[in-house]
């Protein structure tokens, strides 16, 4: 079976239309041109190419009209536009109905090739990405956790159920618990699987590297702060960040942190711009965050905001049905 990348290409020049398939032959790639789209949308298959790259201005069927109908078919598979008449307006309502480049007539083969590489390069990324996530699901299916024990399997009904649920959830429970691991085992089986788990550890890091790697911060922000840095809740966005000793947090990133949880919003360090990320938070402690607002070094407006729903875990120690279980796993891995 043949590696070689499958391009279709859809022009209704024909002169170009048979200059661009050399082209794209003569670099090593499977190409079937057609010069009417009606007739393309027809033969298209989803699998049965890698790539698309049409016309926008064609008689009869426009490409955003070819885009759509491919979309309809197949999210994945990159859609390549060329235009003579490139606007900002319809770059930008290409690119809103999922075509992956612009490409700008007249252009040189080189610049159709390096367009072409790029695209393809970027769908084999997106593959990747999808089946290393499908993996990640698969691991932190619930009966991948292993335990029999009554605690262990109301705690699991728990958290399927709060998984498929958008709130915030704060996980309690001893050092060596598998606070981590529940944590996970929410965020790949809820809808926002397919998006990033991020996970810091706030008592691992001094305050003020915290606060920078949480937000992030603007260029000059600070002595050190030479270009804009992003944080790690802008890189969980669409996805699960997970704060793991979340009691260590000082007052002032606690402060910050409760600003988004109410407004879905936040400010990079040295920033005047709020930065808005669609991200669920998760929290773990192994100290009494009750205890502590108690005494005034937690607050509990931010307590109630990360506890609105508490997964406590319970130590292997109190779960001796689960010892054996565990002890067989370990001993054939």
């Amino acid at each position: 079976m043949s590696n070689k990348k499958r391009i279709l290409l859809i022009d209704n020049e024909e002169g170009l239309c048979r200059m661009m398939e050399q082209i794209l032959l003569d670099n090593g790639y499977l190409v079937r041109s057609y010069t009417s789209p009606q007739k393309a949308v027809e033969d298209f298959k989803p699998g049965a190419w890698d790539l698309v790259v049409t016309d926008i201005k064609m008689p009869g069927m426009s490409g955003l009209e070819v885009l759509q109908r491919v979309r309809e078919q197949s999210r994945e598979i990159p859609v390549i536009m060329i235009t003579a008449y490139a606007t900002v307006d319809m770059s930008i309502q290409a690119l809103r109905k999922g075509a992956y480049d612009m490409l700008t007539k007249p252009f040189e083969p080189e610049e159709l090739i390096y367009r072409v590489k790029n695209a393809l390069q970027q769908s084999k990324l997106q593959e990747e990405n999808r089946e290393l996530r499908l993996e990640l699901k698969g691991k932190f299916r619930f009966d991948n956790i292993i335990g029999a024990s009554c605690g262990l399997k109301n705690v699991l009904e728990k958290v399927e159920k709060v998984a498929v649920r958008d709130t915030s959830v704060l996980i309690t429970g001893e050092s060596g618990t598998g606070k981590e691991l529940i944590a996970q085992a929410i965020h790949y089986n809820s809808p926002r699987h397919e998006k990033k788990f991020v996970a810091i550890n706030c008592g691992a890091l001094p305050e003020t590297l915290l606060e920078s790697e949480l937000f992030g911060y603007k260029k000059g922000a600070f002595t050190g702060a030479r270009e804009n840095r992003q944080g790690l809740l802008e890189a969980a966005d669409g996805g699960t960040l997970f704060l793991d000793e979340v009691g260590n947090l000082p007052m002032n990133v606690q402060k910050t942190l409760l600003r988004f949880l109410q407004e879905k919003d936040f400010l990079r360090l040295g920033d005047t711009t709020p930065t808005r990320v669609d991200v669920r938070v998760l929290s773990a402690t192994n100290s009494d965050l009750k205890e502590s607002v108690k005494q005034g070094s937690f607050r509990e407006d931010l307590f109630y905001r990360l506890n609105v729903v508490n997964i406590h875990l319970i130590p292997l120690r109190e779960r001796t049905d689960d010892i054996s279980l565990l002890a067989a796993h370990f001993i054939h891995l």
